[in-house]
């Protein structure tokens, strides 16, 4: 049993779960949620915070300022809270109640914007919000989990070693778009393996990250409404969007058998049972990143009322067919100094 002293020094990552009872098919399903801070972005956060003490950027005085839709600023709150820094989330309306309360109870401020930008919606507004607190104070330290390299270093150091360990045979890997941090931290990890991996994107319908017409989305954590600075899309084989009802099904269906998931969750999960269907290949070992747990969401994709005034009455019916998915396959582009040559599974 481990015994720790601070928050972030406690995160489980040896659990997977096998989906083939409730899906039929096999998916190693790796279960990120079981940390202090319920998610993957305890490790992004953490990565992102210890450089910036290492560089000197954080001082005593500092104030921790971040754009967040919700699992990052849980993250930062908890760190903040045990290192004693003051933590500002910038939110927008979007973020779960649930989520909101529990940054509070640790300690941070959080900030909830309620008008999008005209051209870049709720996350322009959100960044337009932290630039000018940043520029009208200079103890405030903006992170940036979009453009630091931090984000995705962590998963390349963490993340993807922890899989190839427990997977030596991985065929194919799903790995959830918002930041891109965790896809590309841990694409850039088995581009050098020892064996080639299909990296596969899985995205929400509406987002703009690879490109793309922008449309309303309600869940948070996936998809972006603009291009990631640190996606570098040589590094995917595939982008897989799907849309929120079907990520709601997914969530559905994996809690009436006793898994509890968030929404980010059911939309990779949503994504890789879908490609895995269309191609039906015997024997292949396929895993698949849950970034979170699902207690933060039973005001939304667990909420009758939610659901039916945004997704219609009969979103939960059995009946309704599995759909709203749109495969993306990524050309190869040409190798670049970051980025080696990869012998692709087409």
């Amino acid at each position: 049993m481990p015994v720790i002293s601070t928050p972030h020094a406690f995160n489980e990552s040896q659990l997977y779960v096998d989906l083939r009872s409730i899906f039929g098919r096999s998916l190693y399903l790796k279960c990120e949620g079981f940390n202090f801070a319920g998610s993957i972005k305890v490790k992004a956060a953490n990565e992102m915070v210890e450089t910036a003490e290492r560089e000197g950027v954080l001082r005593p005085d500092s104030i921790l300022v971040e754009s967040s839709s919700g699992n990052l600023g849980v993250a930062l709150s908890t760190i903040a809270a045990s290192k004693g820094y003051r933590f500002l989330c910038v939110t927008d309306s979007r973020c779960n109640l649930s989520t909101r309360l529990l940054m509070e109870a640790l300690g941070s401020e959080v900030h909830v914007i309620s008008e999008l930008d005209a051209n870049a919606g709720f996350l322009g507004a959100r960044l337009d919000y932290v630039r000018a607190l940043c520029a009208s104070d200079d103890r405030y330290v903006w992170l940036s989990q979009y453009t630091n390299p931090g984000n995705w270093r962590a998963h390349f150091r963490t993340t993807a070693p922890e899989i190839a360990s427990y997977f030596p045979g991985l065929d194919v890997l799903f790995v959830g778009a918002g930041t891109t941090g965790t896809l590309m931290g841990c694409a850039r990890y088995f581009r050098t393996w020892h064996r080639p991996v299909r990296i596969v994107a899985v995205d929400s319908v509406g987002s703009v990250a690879f490109g793309g017409a922008p449309g309303r989305r309600m869940i948070p954590g996936l998809g972006m409404s603009m291009r990631p600075p640190l996606l570098d899309e040589s590094f995917v084989d595939e982008v897989i969007r799907v849309e929120e009802a079907e990520t709601i099904r997914t969530c559905h269906r994996m809690a009436r058998r006793g898994f509890l998931f968030g929404g980010s969750t059911g939309t990779v999960v949503s994504g890789a049972m879908e490609w895995l269907g269309r191609h039906d290949i015997p024997g292949i070992t396929a895993v698949a990143v849950a970034p979170d747990l699902g207690e933060r969401y039973l005001d939304t994709i667990y909420q009758t009322n939610w659901l039916h005034d945004l997704y219609g009455e009969h979103v939960l019916d059995d009946q309704v067919p599995v759909g709203g998915h749109q495969a993306q396959t990524t050309p190869d582009a040409p190798d670049t100094p970051d980025a080696p040559p990869h012998s692709r599974s087409h």
